[in-house]
């Protein structure tokens, strides 16, 4: 799918439904709070447009920044202070609209989001992870919520270069407050978002209540 038919379509169904789940998953009611993986991330509420990112131009707030990177797929990410070394799988959209994640497993990689911006390109990269499973225990975001500003993340490239992230924020949101204007906007620099399941678990409806959300800014490319 083309990218920007994809995020027409994507926009059209998150303003028609007013939510999107970007992972489903659960547990049984018996399993400790934090050993499954269910919804990653809820965007409630009128979503911010999903566009392509305009092309850096030198001038206004990103001229103070780091030059952004070229478009190109990231291949893996690592983020040594919680132990983070994946490969990154691609992920697109479902049928329904909804984005699709990683396989509900705790090997399974991390996943970047094709139809928005690759890491070190103008716009927002994100970046999903599971936080556990209720089989097998802590899956490659486990820890995601131990980050702290000044942390560093990296992104390897296909084109052979690594974009360097420093974490900017973390913050914990309640699924009906997911802010997707700041997750999914358009912006004028390059910027990474990491995003996983947190919060209480709801027992009956077998998922989290919230998602942690890594807000980190683009400090160059080795």
């Amino acid at each position: 799918m083309p990218r920007r038919v994809a995020l027409d379509a994507f926009t059209a169904v998150l303003a028609s439904a007013g939510i999107a789940l970007v992972a489903i998953g659960g547990r049984p009611a018996d399993v400790p709070q934090r050993a499954s993986a269910t919804n990653l991330a809820a965007v409630q509420g009128p979503p911010a447009p999903l566009v392509s990112p305009a092309p850096y131009t030198g001038k206004g707030r990103a001229a103070k920044g780091p030059v952004p990177l070229t478009r190109s797929a990231p291949t893996r990410l690592d983020i040594p202070v919680i132990g983070v070394s994946t490969p990154l799988m691609t992920l697109g959209l479902n049928d329904d609209g909804t984005i699709a994640v990683p396989p509900l497993r705790t090997d399974a990689p991390a996943g970047w989001y094709q139809y928005l911006a690759t890491p070190g390109e103008t716009g927002p990269a994100i970046i999903l992870g599971h936080v556990d499973t209720a089989r097998d225990g802590p899956a490659v975001f486990y820890r995601l919520r131990d980050l702290r500003p000044g942390n560093r993340v990296s992104v390897q490239r296909a084109d052979g270069r690594t974009a360097v992230f420093t974490v900017e924020r973390v913050a914990e949101y309640a699924k009906a407050n997911f802010p997707a204007a700041a997750v999914y906007g358009s912006v004028d620099r390059p910027v990474l978002r990491l995003i996983t399941c947190g919060g209480t678990f709801d027992h009956l409806r077998r998922q989290y209540r919230g998602n942690v959300i890594v807000f980190a800014t683009y400090a160059g490319s080795i």
